[in-house]
């Protein structure tokens, strides 16, 4: 990798970085709780998926996940270390898998997201928000609630948007420029 590529490589991933702050911020500002609550509906997941693209998403998104759960009133402490950590194996595993297709899909990519916040933030919330002993039950209706609002933005609304990048070529014709 070049000096050049590597400045791109930085660039990239703070420029999508800064894109999932500003949705994240934006959507709480208008609806007060959607982005860190229980039941989470956070649109800038959708930026999840374009780790499927380029691998500077990964640490873009891991470290915008970090600062939006700092910026968020309605996050706990420890969303912060969580969310973070589930971003980042998220991520990883989107990237990971990007080859990895179903009917020409990216389902596998597209499920990590639901999975690792399912499993990380449940976890989180039955641990250290549910009053009493660990119940099974009680940390699976806790990930599964978490998983529902990761399988529709980035599963529902995150493979037509897949489809619409890979149709308009935009990250070969960004990538072919460097």
């Amino acid at each position: 990798m070049n000096k050049k590529s590597k400045i791109y490589y930085l660039v990239e991933g703070a420029m999508i970085g800064a894109l999932y702050i500003a949705l994240t911020y934006a959507q709480e500002l208008l609806l007060p709780g959607t982005t860190s609550l229980a039941v989470q509906f956070r649109l800038s997941e959708l930026l999840c998926l374009l780790c499927i693209f380029t691998p500077s998403a990964i640490w873009g998104l891991t470290i915008a996940t970090f600062i939006s759960n700092i910026l968020s009133a309605g996050a706990l402490p420890l969303d912060t270390v969580f969310g973070t950590l589930a971003t980042f194996v998220a991520v990883s595993l989107i990237y990971k898998f990007k080859d990895v297709r179903v009917f020409k899909l990216p389902l596998l990519s597209a499920f990590m997201p639901v999975i690792a916040n399912g499993v990380i933030i449940g976890l989180e919330l039955e641990i250290f928000l549910i009053d009493g002993a660990f119940h099974f039950g009680s940390f699976l209706l806790q990930g599964g609630l978490v998983a529902l609002g990761e399988f529709f933005v980035c599963v529902v609304l995150g493979l037509p948007f897949v489809k619409l990048l890979e149709h308009l070529n935009f990250f070969k014709k960004i990538h072919k420029q460097i």
